[in-house]
């Protein structure tokens, strides 16, 4: 893929931007940093000269970009061969293989999510797994890139994953068929008593085209009178800025979205409503947006924004908290760095990095059997080695407040199942609506 189209189209929270490398820039580091640069080169000619094995210089500069980016933080990284191509992958949302999320923990792979309905998630395979061996054959310690190429197959092959799953004695073996994963950003459906339920996946190309027309045709289904609308953000890892924006503007017809600031004055920005969609499409229909810890960087965009201009009652657990902005910019045509250059605030002025979204009603998913060992061992970005600090003081304690238990919700996984009730956040988000009866529902 070249660097020019994936720059039209990687899905990160930012407006890519290019900036090229001057002489002039190149003197000014130069002066400055001379003595640092002199211990890099010096340790590469050590290394030339004395490692045990020829290595290739290739090898090395790639190390100290790498090095230097690892530096910073959990986001900002060196792409390039598999790295670009999985980018790509990802953006054109086809391929085959089992539906997983993954990334590397002290050399484990780790799951974030399996997509909704994968492969993987119709195995059995849960967030906060870890994947040790892939057909009996040890995985720890792979670059991450390898680990995924290896997950890959072609569609109906089967893989034998060996998982460890916190909460359990011993590692477990699952089989897993290979399929043909096509993304679904946008799904909907009507739920009874004339609620819509929304679920957004990831903020890729048109998502906010989407939501539209997904609200046209719930809208026609339930006879032009909708009751509600319920906005499913969960396990949703974010993607476009620009979608992020669309969606909100969507029910959003004044005021800003958000607005993003940077060390340097190119990076801030302000985005208000009434730029992509005039007008409220779902005016006078309450709504409930959905997250939880998995829901990060576009998707607490969209839930930041709604829930500040009090347009929507958000519900379900705290974000993930990833309130940066990455800037993909071109070190070569088929090389580039992904880089932090931003962060971003909600119309109120709130930052979500590290602390994430709030929701106005804490509800758990009584529904997971795994629901307690999955709290306690869970991440989020406040856990990521070198993450960015949040410019307000947080307390810890606030922030691990969603780990304690609310008396209002008791409820076994085995009372809810004899109930029918699979998904309890969802349940309690579309019982909310029925209730209000077409009440405007926001929080105070």
């Amino acid at each position: 893929m070249k660097i020019a189209a994936l720059l039209r189209s990687a899905a990160l929270v930012s407006a890519v931007a290019l900036l090229p490398v001057t002489t002039a820039g190149l003197a000014a580091v130069e002066g400055r940093a001379a003595p640092q640069f002199g211990k890099l080169f010096a340790t590469y000619q050590r290394i030339k000269a004395s490692y045990v094995d020829e290595v290739e210089d290739e090898v090395l500069v790639r190390g100290a970009i790498e090095g230097m980016l690892a530096a910073l933080d959990p986001h900002s990284t060196y792409l390039d061969g598999a790295s670009l191509q999985r980018l790509e992958t990802m953006i054109d949302g086809n391929y085959s293989g089992l539906g997983l999320s993954v990334t590397t923990s002290d050399g484990a792979v780790k799951v974030i999510s399996p997509m909704r309905g994968s492969p993987a998630e119709k195995a059995g395979v849960k967030a906060g797994d870890y994947i040790t061996h892939l057909d009996g054959q040890l995985i720890y310690g792979l670059e991450l890139d390898e680990a995924v190429s290896r997950m890959r197959g072609e569609a109906g092959t089967d893989i034998r994953l060996t998982i460890f799953r916190p909460g359990r004695d011993e590692p477990f073996d699952v089989t897993v068929t290979r399929g043909v994963i096509t993304l679904e950003p946008v799904t909907s459906d009507l739920k009874p008593g004339r609620v819509g339920l929304i679920t957004v996946n990831e903020f890729s190309r048109n998502v906010g085209k989407n939501v539209n027309d997904a609200i046209k045709e719930l809208r026609r289904k339930a006879g032009g009178k909708l009751t509600g609308i319920v906005l499913d953000l969960r396990s949703n890892p974010g993607g476009s800025l620009d979608e992020a924006v669309a969606l909100s503007d969507l029910f959003l017809s004044d005021g800003v979205i958000v607005s993003q600031r940077g060390r340097i004055k190119r990076e801030n920005a302000v985005y208000n409503a009434e730029t992509v969609y005039k007008g409220d499409a779902a005016a006078g229909i309450p709504m409930v947006v959905l997250i939880d810890a998995g829901s990060a960087s576009a998707s607490e965009i969209v839930a930041g924004a709604l829930q500040d201009r009090h347009r929507a009652l958000v519900m379900g657990e705290r974000s993930f908290g990833k309130g940066s902005v990455q800037t993909l910019l071109p070190l070569t045509r088929d090389s580039a760095i992904k880089l932090t250059t931003a962060r971003y605030y909600t119309p109120g002025g709130r930052s979500v990095q590290e602390g994430g979204i709030e929701p106005d009603i804490t509800v758990p998913q009584l529904s997971d059997p795994d629901r307690v060992t999955r709290a306690k061992l869970r991440y989020r970005e406040s856990d990521l080695r070198r993450h960015l600090v949040n410019e307000v003081n947080l307390d810890d304690r606030e922030l691990e407040a969603d780990t304690k238990q609310d008396p209002r919700f008791a409820a076994t996984p085995e009372e809810l199942k004899k109930q029918g009730i699979e998904d309890f956040q969802l349940h309690y988000a579309l019982e909310t609506l029925r209730r209000t009866n077409g009440a405007q529902l926001t929080a105070k």
